[in-house]
């Protein structure tokens, strides 16, 4: 089969998916069904392979959810598993008993299933630690999911379906605020970079004309618009200062 790239990522980014739902750990069998297309020999399944782990993905076995974490990450957590310890504890049968309620609409008991969800947001939140984002603040967006998921548990056949549906609520929304944050910072490294440019020539035309120079000058050596050379002087919050104002 011709190699498509294309699909080889998405083949990627959902067995990271799969391996999320299976506590970070992918089985060779796995790997093999889903990339038999390519017939990739064992050199390069070995590649596909040292992928996840580097992810920290595990293969026939659990990958390593602790190593991901920072001594602030790991702080944050004993304290905050501390706080879990001292929530009841329910059995499973407890824990559908309260499904079962919460899904025919009970509000209390909904209550009860949020608590309950709270321990899996923490386990979940490992999945995703070291990616720029604190456990913190994944726990915080993934209660914040929990909650939304117990309100909207019509949108589930039935009971069965509640604890993938839950799951999946408290994933997306991680995975969506690593994302905002990745955004954030390429928007912020793009912005200091201009900065950075803007200066630097304006010194360097500074140097060679003896004088401050104009707005023009410097966007017509940079080969950008005057407005982004004032907008780089905005975000330096006008400390440029061998241009003049």
């Amino acid at each position: 089969m011709e190699f498509n790239h294309i699909n080889f990522a998405q083949v990627l980014e959902e067995l990271r998916d799969t391996a999320r739902l299976q506590g970070n750990m992918l089985t060779s069998e796995q790997l093999k069904e889903a990339f038999d297309q390519w017939k990739l020999d064992k050199e390069q399944m070995t590649l596909v392979q040292n992928y996840f782990r580097s992810h920290h993905i595990g293969i026939d076995e659990l990958g390593d959810l602790e190593e991901n974490l920072s001594g602030e990450d790991a702080n944050f957590l004993e304290m905050y598993l501390e706080e879990l310890r001292a929530l009841p504890t329910v059995s499973d049968g407890e824990k559908r008993a309260v499904m079962m309620s919460a899904f025919a609409g009970d509000k209390n008991a909904q209550a009860k299933l949020i608590e309950i969800f709270l321990p899996q947001v923490v386990e979940i939140s490992k999945l995703y630690a070291g990616q720029g984002i604190f456990v913190e603040d994944l726990i915080g967006e993934g209660n914040v999911a929990v909650t939304a998921a117990v309100s909207m548990l019509d949108c589930v056949e039935g009971i069965d379906e509640i604890e993938g549906f839950v799951g999946k609520m408290i994933m997306d929304a991680m995975e969506e605020l690593i994302r905002e944050g990745s955004d954030n910072y390429q928007f912020d490294e793009n912005v200091l970079n201009k900065v950075n440019d803007v200066n630097d020539k304006a010194r360097e035309l500074y140097d060679s004309f003896l004088r401050k120079v104009t707005v023009g000058e410097v966007a017509q050596e940079l080969g950008i618009s005057e407005d982004e050379v004032r907008e780089a002087m905005e975000f330096s919050a006008n400390r440029i200062d061998y241009i003049a104002q």
